[in-house]
Protein backbone atom coordinates (compact mmCIF):
# COMPACT_ATOMS: atom_id res chain seq x y z
CA UNK A 1 0.00 0.00 0.00
CA UNK A 2 3.20 1.99 0.68
CA UNK A 3 4.07 2.28 -3.23
CA UNK A 4 0.80 2.49 -4.68
CA UNK A 5 0.57 6.13 -2.32
CA UNK A 6 3.98 6.73 -2.91
CA UNK A 7 3.53 6.60 -7.14
CA UNK A 8 0.16 8.22 -6.62
CA UNK A 9 1.71 11.06 -5.05
CA UNK A 10 4.29 10.96 -7.85
CA UNK A 11 1.77 10.89 -10.69
CA UNK A 12 -0.13 13.81 -9.14
CA UNK A 13 2.93 16.19 -9.01
CA UNK A 14 3.54 14.60 -12.55
CA UNK A 15 0.25 15.39 -13.90
CA UNK A 16 0.12 18.64 -12.08
CA UNK A 17 3.42 20.16 -13.05
CA UNK A 18 2.47 19.17 -17.17
CA UNK A 19 -0.76 21.21 -16.42
CA UNK A 20 0.75 23.99 -14.81
CA UNK A 21 3.47 24.21 -17.76
CA UNK A 22 0.08 23.82 -19.99
CA UNK A 23 -1.25 26.62 -18.14
CA UNK A 24 2.24 29.00 -18.73
CA UNK A 25 2.53 28.38 -22.09
CA UNK A 26 -1.48 29.54 -22.93
CA UNK A 27 -0.47 32.52 -20.50
CA UNK A 28 2.58 33.33 -22.70
CA UNK A 29 0.77 32.91 -26.06
CA UNK A 30 -1.95 34.87 -24.94
CA UNK A 31 0.33 38.00 -23.81
CA UNK A 32 2.49 37.37 -27.22
CA UNK A 33 -0.70 37.60 -29.60
CA UNK A 34 -2.18 40.45 -26.94
CA UNK A 35 0.91 42.35 -27.85
CA UNK A 36 1.22 41.60 -31.29
CA UNK A 37 -2.15 42.19 -32.03
CA UNK A 38 -2.73 45.26 -30.22
CA UNK A 39 0.83 47.09 -31.93
CA UNK A 40 -1.01 45.68 -35.11
CA UNK A 41 -3.94 47.80 -34.78
CA UNK A 42 -2.08 50.86 -33.54
CA UNK A 43 0.68 50.46 -36.28
CA UNK A 44 -2.17 50.02 -38.59
CA UNK A 45 -3.93 53.36 -37.59
CA UNK A 46 -0.86 55.10 -37.90
CA UNK A 47 0.00 54.14 -41.06
CA UNK A 48 -3.91 55.46 -42.37
CA UNK A 49 -3.68 58.51 -40.92
CA UNK A 50 -0.17 59.47 -42.58
CA UNK A 51 -1.45 58.11 -45.67
CA UNK A 52 -4.53 60.33 -45.66
CA UNK A 53 -2.89 63.10 -45.28
CA UNK A 54 -0.34 62.46 -48.09
CA UNK A 55 -2.96 61.59 -50.30
CA UNK A 56 -4.75 64.67 -49.60
CA UNK A 57 -1.98 66.61 -49.81
CA UNK A 58 -0.70 65.51 -53.00
CA UNK A 59 -3.47 65.19 -54.93
CA UNK A 60 -3.86 68.96 -54.28
CA UNK A 61 -0.11 69.63 -55.85
CA UNK A 62 -0.80 72.55 -58.25
CA UNK A 63 -4.01 73.53 -56.81
CA UNK A 64 -5.06 76.93 -55.38
CA UNK A 65 -8.64 78.30 -55.10
CA UNK A 66 -7.82 81.50 -57.14
CA UNK A 67 -6.63 79.38 -59.95
CA UNK A 68 -4.78 82.85 -61.83
CA UNK A 69 -2.35 82.44 -59.01
CA UNK A 70 -1.30 79.30 -60.76
CA UNK A 71 -1.14 80.01 -64.42
CA UNK A 72 1.37 77.07 -65.42
CA UNK A 73 0.42 73.58 -63.38
CA UNK A 74 3.46 72.36 -64.82
CA UNK A 75 5.54 74.28 -62.34
CA UNK A 76 3.68 73.60 -59.25
CA UNK A 77 6.70 70.94 -58.45
CA UNK A 78 9.75 73.24 -57.12
CA UNK A 79 11.97 70.13 -56.04
CA UNK A 80 11.72 66.52 -56.32
CA UNK A 81 13.77 63.69 -54.48
CA UNK A 82 13.63 60.30 -53.69
CA UNK A 83 12.63 61.28 -49.97
CA UNK A 84 11.93 64.72 -50.32
CA UNK A 85 9.18 66.63 -52.47
CA UNK A 86 8.68 70.67 -52.19
CA UNK A 87 5.54 71.98 -54.27
CA UNK A 88 2.68 74.64 -54.27
CA UNK A 89 -1.11 74.08 -53.20
CA UNK A 90 -3.62 76.06 -51.60
CA UNK A 91 -3.54 74.40 -47.79
CA UNK A 92 -6.42 75.80 -46.63
CA UNK A 93 -8.27 76.01 -49.91
CA UNK A 94 -8.44 79.84 -49.07
CA UNK A 95 -7.27 81.50 -52.41
CA UNK A 96 -3.83 81.77 -50.90
CA UNK A 97 -0.82 79.95 -52.70
CA UNK A 98 1.66 77.72 -49.95
CA UNK A 99 4.80 76.19 -50.34
CA UNK A 100 4.38 72.60 -48.90
CA UNK A 101 7.36 70.76 -48.18
CA UNK A 102 7.59 66.90 -47.38
CA UNK A 103 10.78 64.96 -46.32
CA UNK A 104 11.90 62.15 -43.86
CA UNK A 105 14.15 63.03 -42.06
CA UNK A 106 17.62 61.28 -40.44
CA UNK A 107 17.47 58.49 -37.89
CA UNK A 108 19.86 60.31 -35.70
CA UNK A 109 16.92 62.90 -34.91
CA UNK A 110 14.70 60.48 -33.64
CA UNK A 111 16.18 59.16 -30.34
CA UNK A 112 13.33 58.99 -28.64
CA UNK A 113 12.28 55.43 -29.52
CA UNK A 114 14.60 52.06 -29.09
CA UNK A 115 13.90 51.11 -32.88
CA UNK A 116 16.78 52.15 -34.46
CA UNK A 117 15.08 52.48 -38.13
CA UNK A 118 12.53 54.48 -37.36
CA UNK A 119 12.41 58.31 -38.29
CA UNK A 120 10.72 61.59 -38.23
CA UNK A 121 8.14 62.61 -41.40
CA UNK A 122 8.36 66.44 -41.83
CA UNK A 123 5.72 68.51 -43.13
CA UNK A 124 6.23 71.97 -43.77
CA UNK A 125 3.63 74.86 -45.13
CA UNK A 126 5.61 77.87 -45.90
CA UNK A 127 8.34 77.22 -43.75
CA UNK A 128 6.53 76.49 -40.95
CA UNK A 129 6.48 72.45 -39.37
CA UNK A 130 2.61 71.30 -39.36
CA UNK A 131 3.54 67.82 -38.90
CA UNK A 132 6.80 65.77 -37.98
CA UNK A 133 4.90 62.22 -38.06
CA UNK A 134 6.98 60.42 -34.94
CA UNK A 135 4.38 57.21 -35.56
CA UNK A 136 7.58 54.87 -36.70
CA UNK A 137 8.24 55.62 -39.90
CA UNK A 138 11.05 53.95 -41.27
CA UNK A 139 10.49 54.52 -45.32
CA UNK A 140 9.08 57.20 -47.60
CA UNK A 141 10.22 56.89 -51.05
CA UNK A 142 9.10 58.49 -53.75
CA UNK A 143 9.00 57.39 -57.66
CA UNK A 144 8.47 59.86 -60.19
CA UNK A 145 6.60 59.33 -64.06
CA UNK A 146 6.46 61.85 -66.85
CA UNK A 147 3.19 61.81 -69.20
CA UNK A 148 3.65 58.72 -70.85
CA UNK A 149 4.15 56.69 -67.56
CA UNK A 150 8.01 56.28 -67.97
CA UNK A 151 9.99 56.19 -64.51
CA UNK A 152 12.29 59.77 -64.51
CA UNK A 153 15.42 59.07 -63.17
CA UNK A 154 16.94 61.15 -60.03
CA UNK A 155 17.96 64.00 -59.55
CA UNK A 156 14.67 65.00 -61.47
CA UNK A 157 16.21 68.01 -63.11
CA UNK A 158 13.38 69.45 -65.07
CA UNK A 159 9.66 68.43 -62.16
CA UNK A 160 7.46 70.18 -64.44
CA UNK A 161 8.02 67.16 -66.44
CA UNK A 162 6.39 64.85 -63.29
CA UNK A 163 3.29 63.64 -64.30
CA UNK A 164 2.05 61.12 -61.88
CA UNK A 165 4.20 59.88 -57.86
CA UNK A 166 4.31 56.96 -56.64
CA UNK A 167 4.81 56.71 -52.83
CA UNK A 168 6.56 53.70 -50.73
CA UNK A 169 5.21 54.38 -47.17
CA UNK A 170 6.86 52.10 -44.55
CA UNK A 171 6.05 52.34 -40.63
CA UNK A 172 7.37 50.16 -37.54
CA UNK A 173 6.45 49.95 -33.87
CA UNK A 174 8.81 52.07 -31.86
CA UNK A 175 8.91 49.01 -29.15
CA UNK A 176 10.12 45.84 -29.52
CA UNK A 177 8.26 42.85 -28.49
CA UNK A 178 11.00 39.67 -27.66
CA UNK A 179 13.19 42.18 -30.02
CA UNK A 180 10.99 42.23 -33.23
CA UNK A 181 9.63 45.38 -34.44
CA UNK A 182 6.09 44.61 -36.28
CA UNK A 183 5.67 46.79 -39.59
CA UNK A 184 3.12 47.47 -42.20
CA UNK A 185 3.55 49.18 -45.60
CA UNK A 186 1.36 51.38 -48.18
CA UNK A 187 2.13 52.11 -51.43
CA UNK A 188 -0.06 54.58 -53.42
CA UNK A 189 0.42 53.30 -57.44
CA UNK A 190 1.24 56.35 -59.50
CA UNK A 191 -0.80 59.19 -58.23
CA UNK A 192 -2.29 61.75 -60.05
CA UNK A 193 -2.85 65.40 -59.39
CA UNK A 194 -5.45 66.39 -61.51
CA UNK A 195 -4.03 69.95 -61.81
CA UNK A 196 -0.74 68.85 -63.16
CA UNK A 197 -2.43 67.36 -66.34
CA UNK A 198 -4.00 71.23 -67.18
CA UNK A 199 -1.20 71.93 -69.47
Amino acid sequence: MGYSTILDILGSIIMGGLLMLILWRMNASATDNNFNYGAEVALQQNLTTVALILEHDFRKIGYCKDYNKIFDPSKSILYADSTSIKFLTDDKDNGNLDTMYYYLGPTSELTSTPNPRDRLLHRVINGQTHLEANLGVTKFRLVYFGALGDTLTLPIAHPGSISLIEIDLAVENPYAYNNEYSQAFWRQIRLAARNLKNR
